[in-house]
C-alpha cells in the first residue's frame, strides 16, 4: 500500500480557507505585491497585463516518478517559464505514480488581487484517510499568482472533496477534479466548479455508483450539486457521470453528463445548464438538454456520449445592451451517422435567462456543405470550443467561431492523424465557411499517424489553442501546443501563430503529453 502526505490547505487544513479565498481574502501574497497586479486579463499570473499560457503534461515524469504530471506556465512578454508539480515548494502533497497532475486546469482571480490564480485538477490522486488508501479519490490545487510569477513562492492550497466541502465524504474512485471551471460572475464574485463524475449518489437509501456530482463555490458558499437536488435536470442513475465536463461564463455554467441514460438508451448523454444566481442555497437550474429534447436534431441512442465535451460563450441579442444569453456548444463524439459508427457530431444551442433554448447549428460530416464525409472512428466532437470575438456588440455570424476536434480523422496516408474543423455556427449554412485544419495545412508542424490532433482545444475571443499532446512528429515528439489568431484562420491576417515546443523558447526539453489543455 502506498503512503501519502494527506492533502491539506497549505495555510490551514479546513474548507473555511477555500471559502475565504473565494470571498476575496488574499492568502499568501503581500499587499505590496497585490498592488502591482493589473486585473482584466483572463490568464495573467504575474498581473502585468500580458496573457500567460498554461500547458499541462499530465503524463510527465517528475523526479523519476512516472506519470506524476506537471503544468508549465509560459509568462507573456518573454518573462520566463514556471514549472508546477507536486514537487513544487509549498505543495501539500508529493509526486506519485499515475497521479496525472494537470488532467484539468482553469484560471480565475480567486483572491481579488489582480493576479490570476491557477486551479489544477488531479482526479487520480490517492488519498489516505483514517489509515485507508482511497484510490483515485482525486484532488484540486489552487496556486496563487504573484507580481513575480507563479509556482515556487506562491501560496498553494490543496483539497480533496471533504476538505473543500465538509458536507460530503471523500471516497475512492470519485475522480474529484476530473473537470474544473472557474471565472467571475456578472456581479464580480469569483466562482469555481469542480466535477466529481465518479461520485456515488444515494437517494432514498439506494446508492447509484458513478452517478456523479459537482462542487460549486461562489463567495462563502460551497455546495455539492447533483441530479438529486430540486430542479436539477435528469434523475440519479448508475454511470451518469454528472460533472464529467464543465463550461461556464459570467452568467451561466453547464455540466456534461455523457453517461446519462435517455429512456432505454444507456450512455446517450445530456447537459444541465445553470445560472450563477443562488436560490435556496443552490445555483439556479435552468434546463436539461439531450438528443430527445424538443427541437434538438437527432435522437438519443445508446453510447452517443452527448455532452462528452461542452463549451460556452456570451451572446448578446439585438434587443439587449448586454450579453444576456449564452451559446452552448456540445460534442457527441460517439454519434453514429447512418451506419457509420462513431463518426461524431456537434451542435450549438442558444440559452436564454428563462431556460428557453434554440438549437442553431447541428452539424456532422454529412451536413450540407461541411467538408469531409462521415468516417468510422473519427470521433468528431471529442472536443469543442466556442468563442465570441467581440462581446461588446450584438452577436452575429461575424463574431462567433466554433472549433471541433476530430482526433480520429485520417489523412490520405496517415491513420488517426487528427484534425480541427472551424465553423461560423450562426451562418445560415453552417458548412458555408468551414475550414479543416491539419498539421501542415492550417496548423503548424507535420502530421503523423496517431497524433490525434483535435483531442485538446480551448479558445479566447482572439485566439484558438490546439494541443497535440500525443504528437509523433520528429519536430515535436514530446507534444506541442499551437495558438492561432481567429483572423489568421479566417484569412484576413497571416503569420500570427505561435508554437510551443519542448526544448524551444525557454521550455525544458522534456515531455510525455505536453499540450494538454483545460
Amino acid at each position: 500500500m502506498r503512503t501519502r502526505t494527506r492533502i491539506t490547505a497549505a495555510l490551514c487544513g479546513s474548507a473555511s480557507v477555500f471559502a475565504a479565498v473565494a470571498a476575496g481574502i488574499s492568502l499568501g501574497s503581500s499587499p505590496a505585491a497585490a498592488a502591482t497586479c493589473t486585473a482584466g486579463t483572463f490568464s495573467d499570473f504575474n498581473g502585468d497585463g500580458i496573457t500567460d499560457t498554461v500547458i499541462a503534461d499530465p503524463d510527465a515524469e517528475v523526479g523519476g516518478v512516472q506519470r506524476a504530471g506537471l503544468v508549465r506556465v509560459v509568462l507573456g512578454g518573454g518573462k520566463g517559464v514556471s514549472e508546477i508539480s507536486q514537487a513544487t515548494s509549498g505543495m501539500p502533497a508529493t509526486p506519485e505514480p499515475n497521479d496525472q497532475f494537470g488532467t484539468s486546469t482553469t484560471t480565475y482571480d480567486a483572491d481579488g488581487d489582480g493576479c490570476s490564480d491557477l486551479v489544477v485538477g488531479v482526479p487520480f490522486e490517492d488519498i489516505s484517510k483514517h489509515g485507508t488508501q482511497l484510490v483515485d479519490a482525486g484532488a484540486v490545487y489552487v496556486i496563487h499568482g504573484t507580481a513575480t510569477g507563479i509556482g515556487a513562492g506562491s501560496a498553494i492550497e490543496g483539497y480533496h472533496q471533504e476538505e473543500l466541502d465538509a458536507k460530503v465524504s471523500t471516497e475512492a474512485y470519485d475522480w474529484f477534479g476530473h473537470a474544473v471551471k472557474a471565472g467571475a460572475t456578472a456581479s464580480g464574485a469569483p466562482y469555481l466548479v469542480v466535477g466529481v463524475p465518479g461520485e456515488n449518489v444515494t437517494v432514498d437509501g439506494k446508492t447509484y455508483p458513478d452517478a456523479g456530482t459537482i462542487e460549486y463555490v461562489q463567495g462563502s458558499t460551497v455546495v455539492p450539486v447533483s441530479a438529486k437536488d430540486p430542479g436539477v435536470p435528469g434523475s440519479v442513475e448508475v454511470n451518469d457521470r454528472f460533472g464529467f465536463s464543465l463550461a461556464g461564463t459570467n452568467r451561466y455554467f453547464a455540466v456534461g453528463t455523457p453517461g446519462e441514460a435517455v429512456g432505454k438508451a444507456k450512455f446517450a448523454g445530456g447537459v444541465a445548464v445553470f445560472s450563477h444566481t443562488m436560490a435556496s442555497g443552490l445555483p439556479t437550474p435552468l434546463v436539461g438538454i439531450d438528443q430527445d429534447s424538443a427541437g434538438i436534431t437527432g435522437a438519443a441512442e445508446a453510447g452517443d456520449g452527448f455532452g462528452t465535451s461542452i463549451a460556452m460563450t456570451n451572446y448578446r441579442p439585438a434587443d439587449q445592451t448586454y450579453n444576456s444569453d449564452v451559446l452552448l456548444a456540445v460534442g457527441t463524439p460517439n454519434e453514429d451517422i447512418g451506419t457509420t459508427a462513431d463518426a461524431g457530431g456537434a451542435t450549438v444551442i442558444r440559452i436564454q435567462p428563462s431556460g428557453a433554448y434554440t438549437e442553431l447549428s447541428p452539424l456532422d460530416a454529412a451536413t450540407d456543405g461541411v467538408e469531409g464525409e462521415p468516417t468510422a472512428g473519427d470521433f468528431l466532437g471529442q472536443r469543442v470550443t466556442i468563442a465570441n470575438t467581440n462581446t461588446s456588440v450584438v452577436t452575429t455570424s461575424a463574431n462567433v467561431r466554433l472549433a471541433v476536434g476530430i482526433p480520429g480523422k485520417d489523412t490520405a496516408s496517415l491513420k488517426d492523424a487528427g484534425a480541427v474543423q472551424v465553423f461560423r455556427p450562426l451562418e445560415a449554412s453552417v458548412g458555408a465557411s468551414d475550414k479543416l485544419l491539419t498539421r501542415g495545412s492550417g496548423l503548424p508542424g507535420t502530421a503523423e499517424a496517431r497524433d490525434y490532433a483535435g483531442i485538446s482545444l480551448m479558445s479566447t475571443g482572439s485566439r484558438l489553442y490546439v494541443g497535440v499532446p500525443y504528437s509523433k512528429a520528429s519536430d515535436s515528439p514530446k507534444g506541442a501546443l499551437y495558438t492561432l489568431p481567429w483572423t489568421d484562420i479566417d484569412g484576413t491576417t497571416s503569420g500570427g501563430s505561435t508554437s510551443y515546443l519542448p526544448g524551444q523558447g525557454g521550455l525544458p526539453d522534456a515531455g510525455e503529453s505536453f499540450g494538454k489543455l483545460g
